[in-house]
């Protein structure tokens, strides 16, 4: 039974220092290589970047939200990425980005004032689903208006 235990300890490590140094060191020679081709790089990069950014959340509004687009009668599921304020005014504004169906990595990226922002209590991995989905998937309810 020990050599057992020992064993599966044993492999457990081995997967994971496979994955943490072997895999680290795959993916640092992969990008080294995507970084050669230029047109691929660019797309590769700011993909990256934007991957990078969803999984930081902002600290004052929910990453998952509904913004007025294209229309003010209409709404969208966009993902906010960071806030900052406008100079002239010192409104809170948003850097939202409107992910296309069926593929999330082309989109549009809206300016939003947080006041017109309406907070969902969808995670990402929900509103990742309803968006590759084309909104097959998704939850049975949404908060459509601004709560007060």
């Amino acid at each position: 039974m020990g050599a057992f235990v020992f064993v599966l300890v044993v492999l457990y490590f081995r997967g994971w220092f496979a994955s943490r140094v072997l895999g680290k060191q795959a993916l640092a020679y992969f990008n080294s290589i995507v970084e050669q081709i230029p047109f691929v790089q660019t797309i590769y990069g700011s993909t990256r970047k934007l991957l990078a950014a969803l999984q930081q959340k902002p600290s004052n509004v929910q990453r998952v939200v509904l913004i007025e687009f294209p229309s003010p009668s209409m709404k969208t599921v966009g993902l906010v990425t960071r806030t900052f304020l406008d100079v002239d005014t010192g409104k809170e504004l948003a850097a939202v980005y409107v992910p296309t169906t069926p593929n999330p990595t082309s989109g549009y990226l809206e300016i939003v004032p947080v006041e017109n922002i309406v907070s969902t209590d969808w995670t990402l991995d929900d509103a990742m689903g309803f968006i590759i989905s084309g909104g097959t998937i998704g939850p049975d309810q949404i908060n459509y208006s601004k709560s007060h």
